[in-house]
């Protein structure tokens, strides 16, 4: 790596984001810091186009099939999406890789040095928080490696948001529901007016199909910033095969029709793939591209199978509408099957909804507790929910073990409720 850069090897560097506390608990919402750190950095968020991604599901999904799209297309891309499963490297990705120890190690020095000297001469009130500080070692690694394009996933809302301080080649907005109240909102109304937060003026913008309330929030504030909104319902399916392990359908568009081999798994990803190509369309990017891309696009810990006899699903379905996917999903492809369900959850989730939803389709049900000091532990979630069938089984590893031992090859293994469950399992299973 040329420029400046400290000798912090990356196991300091990840300690020290650690100690900045949980992104989510100590969120602080506003763009004063990050502002000032980019500045002192020299705009490393002016150096590459992006397109910047929000809504509530289906935006990680969403990001990994532009990515995928854009690389096939011979761009050189970035990807950056939170949270991680294993790695906090795995957040930023290059040509489709994530970046190495060194590299994040390297960018953590830069930003973090030039961090310390804001605080030291009161130019910031604060050390950027965990989330501002990888989102600025993402613009400057982008910078680094020459990214010519970077797919920008939004933390939480989009308004307010570290990453909503670049000029966007182009907005994307997936569906908007509930999820992080606290800090975005009580209604779908509240939810989206963070979430619109993202439309730049004369900058067009993609947005899925929504429910009623908050699509008159994007079109309000579209018109009010003269952003052109583009809607992905323009696009329509045709000649939908679904199946357990992914689907294929015909994705017909405005003076143009799309072969999709999609191998992302669920009906949800249906209507985030139509988001995806319809952003794509806007983007330039010719059919057979786009065909292409999307049958080879990866994203692991959402609805993927990761072991076969029996079938083990790994998906981070971590709020109500995710939870209903998943259910769906369960309903529609593997009816009459045994389902093993491993659930294990953060404490700012409504179990009431997200179980009411999940627990019902298990014949097996064990509750873990994921290595996080913000998860409910196991037996908290057999009290609150009423499941007193369940097993608790509070280590994942034994979890995991437990369900693989005792299940039939016919039967289905879902580890799900929370995508830290989801990482520290998937670690296990894939060694």
């Amino acid at each position: 790596m040329t420029g400046v850069a400290l000798s912090t090897a990356y196991p300091e560097s990840v300690r020290f984001l650690y100690a900045l506390g949980n992104e989510f608990k100590t969120i602080k919402l506003g763009l004063e810091r990050i502002r000032g750190l980019l500045a002192a950095l020299d705009h490393p968020e002016r150096t590459c186009r992006f397109v910047h991604v929000a809504g509530t599901n289906g935006k990680g999904s969403t990001c990994a099939m532009l990515e995928r799209v854009l690389r096939e297309a011979g761009v050189r891309t970035g990807l950056y999406t939170s949270p991680h499963l294993v790695e906090p490297t795995e957040r930023v990705r290059i040509s489709g890789e994530a970046v190495s120890s060194e590299e994040f190690a390297w960018a953590f020095g830069v930003v973090h040095e030039t961090a310390e000297a804001l605080v030291a001469r009161g130019a910031i009130d604060m050390h950027p928080t965990y989330f501002e500080t990888v989102t600025a070692m993402a613009y400057v690694l982008f910078r680094q490696r020459g990214v010519e394009v970077a797919v920008l996933e939004t933390g939480m809302g989009g308004r307010l948001d570290a990453t909503n301080v670049v000029d966007p080649r182009l907005a994307v907005i997936t569906p908007i529901d509930f999820d992080h109240e606290k800090f975005l909102g009580n209604t779908i109304a509240q939810i989206a007016f963070e979430k619109a937060g993202i439309l730049k003026p004369g900058r067009p913008a993609v947005v899925s199909r929504q429910h009623a309330e908050a699509m008159h929030v994007l079109e309000q504030r579209a018109a009010e910033v003269g952003a052109p909104l583009l809607r992905a319902s323009d696009w329509r399916v045709d000649h939908l095969e679904l199946h357990p392990y992914g689907s294929r359908f015909h994705a017909m568009g405005p003076a143009r029709a799309i072969e999709v081999d999609l191998p992302l798994i669920g009906a949800h990803q249906v209507e985030n793939a139509l988001t995806a190509i319809a952003a794509l369309a806007e983007l330039g990017v010719p059919a057979e591209t786009i065909r292409r891309g999307i049958a080879a696009t990866e994203w692991p810990g959402r609805l993927e199978v990761v072991r076969r006899n029996p079938d083990v699903f790994l998906d981070g379905a971590h709020n109500p509408a995710g939870a209903r996917a998943l259910a769906g999903y369960l309903r529609h492809s593997h009816h009459g099957r045994r389902v093993w369900m491993i659930f294990g959850a953060m404490r700012d989730k409504d179990l009431s909804v997200i179980g009411h939803s999940l627990f019902p389709l298990a014949a097996e049900l064990i509750f873990t507790t994921p290595n996080q000091q913000r998860a409910f532990d196991a037996a908290e979630i057999r009290e609150i929910s009423g499941e007193s069938r369940a097993r608790v089984i509070p280590a994942v590893a034994e979890a995991v073990a437990t369900a693989l031992r005792e299940a039939s090859p016919e039967d289905v293994v879902v580890i799900t409720g929370s995508l830290y469950l989801v990482g520290e399992a998937r670690a296990l299973l894939m060694s």
